[in-house]
């Protein structure tokens, strides 16, 4: 049986939309195996979606924007490929890979391209094969779902721009490279803070067996279980006597 993989298609509504309109009219021929989402911008396109959307089954994900300089609220294609990149990062950092997301860009004009765009990561999805939901691959895609809700990183990525364009106080413009550096150090504490949550959601665990399942060094777990005592996300489990404590999910 050859396998025929699904994916979950958000398109610009000014452009990825119409050129898909325009294949559409024109016949030109690309494969059935796309779900498509209608958004009025890349940018509006929340990279929390990419998560659920591989939650739910789907093999792959498409984000089809304007093309640089021509987006319709100016800047919403830039901010795309900012997010975009950002949720990469966390899926290659979960082991999980990046080369089932893509980004592109189709004008309205475009329509053979749209179905080119298409058949070929359709094609692509096919020499993948099924996107395999194990139990560990859903607590890794749960935890890249809540650091990208976090308030921390949507900070950060909205920060972004005004932090490269303006000096701060002491009269100093922080370079592309030191941001960047910031930003990725940031995804990965706001991943392995998550990875931690959802170890220790339905039991508790004590910072050696954390360590072990996180592939962490203990100095590093400890200081990310005070990080998260002190945001008031666990505590200790009163209910389990020994030396030893346990740490719990705060409910």
């Amino acid at each position: 049986m050859n396998f025929e993989p699904k994916i979950l298609s958000f398109l610009c509504n000014w452009c990825a939309y119409a050129g898909a309109d325009l294949a559409g009219i024109s016949r030109f021929q690309y494969p059935p195996n796309t779900r498509v989402i209608r958004v009025m911008c890349s940018g509006r396109v929340d990279p929390v979606f990419i998560s659920k959307a591989f939650l739910a089954g789907f093999d792959g994900t498409m984000i089809l924007g304007c093309h640089p300089g021509d987006c319709h609220y100016l800047t919403g294609n830039f901010q795309a490929e900012k997010k975009i990149q950002l949720t990469r990062k966390l899926f290659e950092m979960a082991g999980i890979g990046s080369e089932r997301i893509l980004l592109d860009w189709v004008s309205a004009g475009e329509g053979e391209r749209f179905a080119q765009v298409v058949r070929q990561f359709v094609e692509k999805m096919r020499q993948l094969g099924p996107f395999v939901l194990d139990p560990d691959t859903k607590e890794k895609l749960r935890a890249i779902g809540g650091s990208l809700e976090g308030e921390k990183i949507r900070w950060m990525v909205g920060k972004e721009p005004e932090l490269l364009e303006k000096e701060n106080v002491y009269g100093e413009r922080l370079p592309r490279e030191r941001i960047e550096d910031v930003l990725e150090g940031t995804i990965r504490d706001e991943f392995i803070k998550n990875r931690i949550m959802l170890l220790v959601e339905s039991k508790s665990l004590a910072a050696t067996e954390i360590s072990n399942r996180l592939n962490l060094r203990l100095k590093e777990t400890l200081s990310y279980l005070v990080s998260l005592i002190g945001d008031g996300k666990l505590g200790f489990d009163a209910s389990e006597e020994g030396r030893v404590p346990r740490y719990i999910r705060s409910m």
